[in-house]
């Protein structure tokens, strides 16, 4: 209790030296009163935060208790309720992004399966004897290379281990 006084009373101090400040650093051995506040409040021989706080902030807070209630009750509505709209909002953006993600890149995943398997094809007519069925072209982008043989020089010219 005496630390819950304390950190309330050197809050408020805090608070209200932030705009004072401006006004009071002029005055001759300012910083050395501040100091000398800041220990009479932390000292238990003089137990300074907690008269301040008996005296002041304590029956202040008594009575406003009820106000008090009621606002931190209407910002807890408030902060569900914005959770809830902007929750909702980057749900709505994440689909739609993932929507037009899928819907861009169907295209193009399409194609570039379908490159792959061409490309299988043609690899495998080019290495065996056997025809690839009319039916199936094989037909390459202009933003594809060749595809290269899969052996070398030196391979070709020796007997063939296919199964």
């Amino acid at each position: 209790v005496k630390w819950m006084m304390y950190w309330i009373i050197f809050a408020l101090f805090t608070t209200a030296e932030t705009f004072t400040d401006i006004f009071l650093c002029w005055f001759p051995f300012y910083y050395e009163l501040k100091i000398a506040f800041v220990a009479w409040l932390l000292s238990p021989y003089t137990k300074g935060s907690s008269l301040l706080y008996r005296k002041f902030v304590h029956p202040t807070l008594s009575s406003k208790e009820k106000e008090i209630d009621d606002c931190l009750v209407q910002a807890k509505d408030r902060s569900y309720d914005a959770l809830v709209h902007f929750g909702k909002r980057g749900l709505n953006v994440a689909a739609t992004a993932a929507v037009m993600a899928a819907s861009k890149g169907q295209g193009a995943l399409s194609e570039r399966l379908r490159s792959f398997s061409m490309q299988d094809l043609s690899t495998i007519r080019g290495d065996s004897s056997s025809t690839v069925p009319p039916s199936v072209t094989v037909r390459t982008s202009s933003k594809q290379s060749q595809p290269k043989p899969s052996r070398s020089a030196s391979e070709g010219t020796g007997s063939s281990g296919k199964c």
